[in-house]
C-alpha cells in the first residue's frame, strides 16, 4: 500500500507524538479517559486511554481506504457482482440507524460499503464507518442476512467503539517514550505514517481479545435493534469455524475459544432477544 511521506505528514505525527509524549510525562502513565460509547443493553462500559482525535484517525482511516479501493478497482476486483454489493449494503443500512443506540453522532458518519472480490473469509471497518466485505465471505460460508448482519455488526462495532483510535494511541505512547528516550539519548526520532498505521491495525493485525468480545456484544445488539435475529452470531461463527479447520479466520484470531466464544454469544444474544423482537414488530 502506498505510504503518504511528506514533509507535512511526518512533521503533524510529530507533533502529534510530542503532544503524547507531554502528556505521558504530565500523566505518570497511561489512565483510561472515558468510553465511546454508551454502554447499551449489553453494558460495554469499559474506559479507554485515547491520545489522538478522533478526526486525526477518521482522516487517516478515509485516506487509507480509498487506497485500497483504488488498488481494488485497478485490479477489476470492486464490486464486481451488483446482487452482492445491493444485499451488502441493505444489511448496512439496516444497522446504521441502529449505531445511534450507542453513539449519537454515528449515524451521521460519512458510511461506505463495498464488497473486494477476494477469496479471505474477511470483513473490515475502518474508522468513521469505512466498510469492505470479501466475496469469500459470502459464498464460501453462503451467509444468511442474520449471519451477515452478525458479521458487520461486529465490525461496525469496533469502529463505534474506536479500536483503532485506541490501538494507535497504544502505539504513539510507545513511540513517545522511545522518542523521549531517544531525545535523551541523543537519537533522531522516527516519523509515523498514521494511514498506513491505521490500515495495518483494521486489516492485518489482530485485534486484542478485549476489543473482540465487546464488539461481539454491541455486534449482537445492532443486529438485534435492526430486526436481524442475534443468534445468527452464533450460526455464523459454527460456520467459520467449520470452513477454517477449527481455527478462526484472520480477523477473528485472537478470540477466545471457540466454545467460551460461542457460549458468550448465545447468553448476550439471549439478552437482546426483547430488543429484535420489537424490532421485528416495526
Amino acid at each position: 500500500m502506498p505510504s503518504v511521506t511528506n514533509c507535512n505528514a511526518r512533521r503533524r505525527w510529530m507533533r502529534i507524538a510530542a503532544a503524547g509524549a507531554a502528556a505521558l510525562v504530565v500523566a505518570g502513565g497511561l489512565a483510561g479517559c472515558k468510553s465511546t460509547t454508551a454502554a447499551g443493553t449489553v453494558g460495554v462500559e469499559r474506559k479507554q486511554t485515547l491520545l489522538l482525535s478522533s478526526r486525526e484517525v477518521n482522516n487517516a482511516a478515509a485516506q487509507s481506504y480509498g487506497q485500497i479501493l483504488a488498488q481494488a478497482q485497478s485490479k477489476g476486483l470492486l464490486n464486481r457482482n451488483p446482487q452482492q454489493v445491493a444485499r451488502v449494503r441493505a444489511v448496512a443500512n439496516r444497522l446504521i440507524p441502529a449505531t445511534a443506540a450507542f453513539r449519537q453522532d454515528a449515524p451521521g458518519w460519512q458510511w461506505e460499503v463495498n464488497v473486494i472480490t477476494l477469496k479471505d473469509l474477511n470483513a473490515w471497518c475502518m474508522p468513521g464507518g469505512k466498510i469492505a466485505v470479501y466475496t469469500g465471505l459470502l459464498e464460501k460460508l453462503q451467509l444468511t442476512d442474520d449471519e451477515l448482519a452478525a458479521v458487520m455488526g461486529h465490525e461496525i462495532a469496533h469502529a463505534l467503539r474506536e479500536h483503532g483510535r485506541e490501538r494507535a494511541s497504544e502505539q504513539l505512547a510507545t513511540a513517545a517514550v522511545i522518542g523521549i528516550a531517544g531525545a535523551v539519548l541523543g537519537a533522531s526520532s522516527g516519523t509515523v505514517d498514521l494511514a498506513s498505521v491505521v490500515a495495518d491495525l483494521t486489516i492485518s493485525r489482530p485485534n486484542s481479545r478485549t476489543h473482540e468480545i465487546e464488539a461481539d456484544r454491541i455486534g449482537v445488539e445492532l443486529a438485534a435493534r435492526a430486526g436481524f435475529d442475534p443468534r445468527g452470531a452464533v450460526s455464523v461463527w459454527q460456520k467459520m469455524a467449520r470452513a477454517s479447520d477449527g481455527e478462526p479466520p484472520q480477523f477473528l484470531s485472537t478470540h477466545p475459544s471457540t466454545e467460551n466464544r460461542i457460549r458468550d454469544l448465545e447468553a448476550y444474544a439471549a439478552r437482546v432477544e426483547p430488543l429484535y423482537q420489537q424490532a421485528r414488530k416495526r
